[in-house]
C-alpha cells in the first residue's frame, strides 16, 4: 500500500505546473518490492500479467467478470473481452501495452464506460483506469488521475471553494470527457473540459509515460485536447486550472407543445448570443410511459437568473406554462443538474463492488443509443418542422429525446486550430437520444441535409459515414500526423481511430 501511494503522489505531483522537473519522456518507475515479472511467453500465459500489476486483472473464469465487463448501456453486456487490466499505477498500464503488443492483442481504454458505440470494451485487453481516482488541489490548479468520475471530481472541490467545467452526468469518467473536448453546463462561462487543461501524462504505444503540455511533447498535448479517447495512448492523468464557485441557479421553463415551434426558433436565436453566466439546453422529448411529447428549457445560471429567463420568453414571444427556479450551493447544482439531487455522493455512483463504482451506488444504467450534429446556423422553418414532426408522427415515440446545448462565449473564444476540439463557432450541439435505433437514425438523417458536416466526438455514432471530417474538420489531417508519430504500429485502434 505504501509503495502505492508513493506512485499516485509521484504521478500528481509530476504534472505540468506541479512539480514537473524538466523530463518530458519517462518510462514508470521500476518497482522495488520485488524483482520484475517474467514477460509473458505464450497465447494464454495471463499469470504473468498478473503478477505484474499492483492493480487487479479479471478474466472470464474470474467471479467478478460478469460485473467487470459492463459498461454503462447494458446492451454491450454481450461482449466478452479476453481479460479486464484495472490499472492502479502508470507503471500498470505500461505492463498492460507491453502484454498486448506481444500478443498482438487487440486493446481499449475504459473510464467511464460511457462510450455511445462501446468502443469502451472489446474482445481482447481492456485497459480500465478506475483505480487511479485521486484529485488533489495546489493552489489555482487541480491533479485528477484518469479514473476520476465527475461526481468525484466536484466533490473533492467544492469543499474548498472551486471547480473544473465539466460535464452533468455524474459516472462519466474525466478522461474520456476531457480527450474529446468536454461540453457542461459551465462551458459558456469557463471554456469546454480541454481549454482548463494545463497538462496530461499519456502512457504511449511504446510504454513511455509522457508528460504533455505546452513546451512539452506540445503536439501530443494539443491533440488530447478534443483528439477523442483512445486515439493517442492511454492518459493517467490531468493538471487544470480551476475557477472560484459559489452559489448557482439550476432553472426550467415549460411551454406547451402546440408552442414548439416558437420556442426553437426562439431560444435558437437567443441561446448562443447570451451572456456567457447562463447556459441552456432545450429539450424535446416523450416519457418512458406514454407517448406525448414535451418542450422544456433547462439552465444554470451563475447569477442573474431572473433576468435571464425574462430576455428567453421575450425571444419566444410567449410566455412559459410553468417555470422553476433556485439558488443552490455550487456542489448541490451539479448533483441536480446530473440527476441525482438529495442522494449522497455514494448512490450518484453506479452500483457494484468494482472501481468506479459503489456497494451503496443508485445511479441507473440506461439502455439507448445516440448521435449528434453541430449547428453552425439556426434551423430554418422547414428544418423545425421536420425535426417536429419525428415527436408528431402518432408512432410509438416513447422515451426518445433531442437535446440542444448552446455554445457560444467562453467556447467561441478559442481558435479552431489552437485544441484538436474544432467546432469552436458551432451555436449548438444537438444530441439525439434513444432507445430505437430505427427512430434515432430516421430523426438523424430527416435533419442531416439541414445540419450535415459537423458532429461531436464524445457521441460517438458507429454509422456516421464521413466521421473523420465531421468529428475533426480542419484539424484531422494533423491529428493522424500525431497519431503517426505516437502509434505507428496502431495498437490503439477502434472502427473510428485517427
Amino acid at each position: 500500500m505504501e509503495r502505492r501511494a508513493m506512485l499516485k503522489a509521484a504521478a500528481l505531483g509530476g504534472l505540468g505546473g506541479l512539480g514537473v522537473a524538466g523530463c518530458s519522456e519517462e518510462r514508470p518507475p521500476p518497482r522495488k518490492r520485488r524483482p520484475p515479472p517474467p514477460k509473458p511467453t505464450g497465447p494464454a500465459d495471463w499469470n504473468a500479467l498478473e503478477r505484474g500489476l499492483d492493480g487487479k486483472l479479471v478474466r472470464p473464469s474470474d467471479a467478478s467478470y460478469r460485473e467487470a465487463r459492463r459498461l454503462y448501456i447494458p446492451r454491450y453486456d454481450r461482449v466478452r473481452p479476453a481479460g479486464v487490466a484495472y490499472c492502479e499505477t502508470p507503471q500498470d498500464v505500461a505492463e498492460c501495452v507491453a502484454f498486448a503488443t506481444l500478443k498482438r492483442m487487440p486493446v481499449a481504454v475504459r473510464c467511464g464506460g460511457h462510450s455511445y458505440a462501446g468502443w469502451s470494451t472489446g474482445t481482447g485487453l481492456v485497459i480500465d483506469v478506475s483505480p487511479m481516482d485521486a484529485v488533489r488541489r495546489d493552489g489555482d490548479r487541480a491533479a485528477v488521475e484518469a479514473g476520476t468520475r465527475l461526481i468525484d471530481l466536484y466533490d473533492k472541490l467544492a469543499g474548498d471553494g472551486v471547480s473544473v467545467p465539466s460535464g452533468s452526468c455524474p459516472t462519466v469518467g474525466v478522461a474520456g470527457l476531457t480527450l474529446g473536448g468536454g461540453l457542461g453546463v459551465t462551458s459558456r462561462a469557463y471554456g469546454l473540459s480541454c481549454d482548463a487543461l494545463e497538462a496530461v501524462q499519456v502512457v504511449t504505444a511504446d510504454g513511455r509515460l509522457l508528460t504533455c503540455d505546452a513546451q512539452q511533447n506540445p503536439d501530443l498535448f494539443w491533440a488530447c485536447r478534443g483528439g477523442g479517447g483512445g486515439n493517442f495512448g492511454v492518459a493517467v492523468s490531468f493538471t487544470f486550472r480551476t475557477h472560484d464557485v459559489g452559489d448557482v441557479t439550476p432553472f426550467s421553463m415549460r411551454w406547451p407543445w402546440r408552442k414548439a415551434a416558437d420556442v426553437v426558433r426562439g431560444w435558437q436565436r437567443w441561446a448562443p448570443e447570451a451572456p456567457g453566466e447562463v447556459w441552456t439546453s432545450l429539450h424535446l422529448d416523450t416519457g418512458p410511459d406514454e407517448g406525448a411529447p414535451g418542450i422544456e428549457v433547462t439552465g444554470l445560471a451563475l447569477a442573474g437568473a431572473d433576468g435571464h429567463r425574462e430576455r428567453l420568453t421575450a425571444a419566444i414571444g410567449t410566455d412559459p406554462a410553468s417555470t422553476t427556479a433556485r439558488s443552490r450551493p455550487y456542489m448541490d447544482a451539479m448533483t441536480f443538474m446530473g440527476g441525482c439531487a438529495g442522494q449522497s455522493i455514494e448512490q450518484c455512483h453506479g452500483q457494484g463492488a468494482l472501481p468506479g463504482l459503489r456497494p451503496g451506488g443508485a445511479f441507473p444504467r440506461t439502455e439507448y443509443s445516440g448521435k449528434s450534429h453541430i449547428a453552425y446556423r439556426p434551423l430554418p422553418d422547414d428544418a423545425i418542422s421536420a425535426l417536429l414532426d419525428r415527436f408528431d408522427r402518432g408512432n410509438d415515440v416513447r422515451n426518445r429525446s433531442v437535446l440542444m446545448d448552446a455554445m457560444g462565449a467562453a467556447i467561441a473564444r478559442v481558435g479552431p486550430g489552437d485544441t484538436a476540439f474544432p467546432h469552436r463557432k458551432g451555436l449548438f450541439c444537438v444530441q439525439y437520444l434513444a432507445p430505437d435505433d430505427a427512430w434515432l437514425s430516421a430523426t438523424h438523417a430527416a435533419m442531416e441535409p439541414h445540419l450535415g458536416g459537423a458532429a461531436y466526438v464524445n457521441y460517438t455514432d458507429a454509422d456516421l459515414k464521413d466521421w473523420a471530417h465531421a468529428y475533426y474538420g480542419p484539424n484531422l489531417d494533423r491529428l493522424r500526423k500525431v497519431k503517426a508519430a505516437h502509434d505507428p504500429g496502431r495498437l490503439f485502434r477502434f472502427p473510428q481511430a485517427v
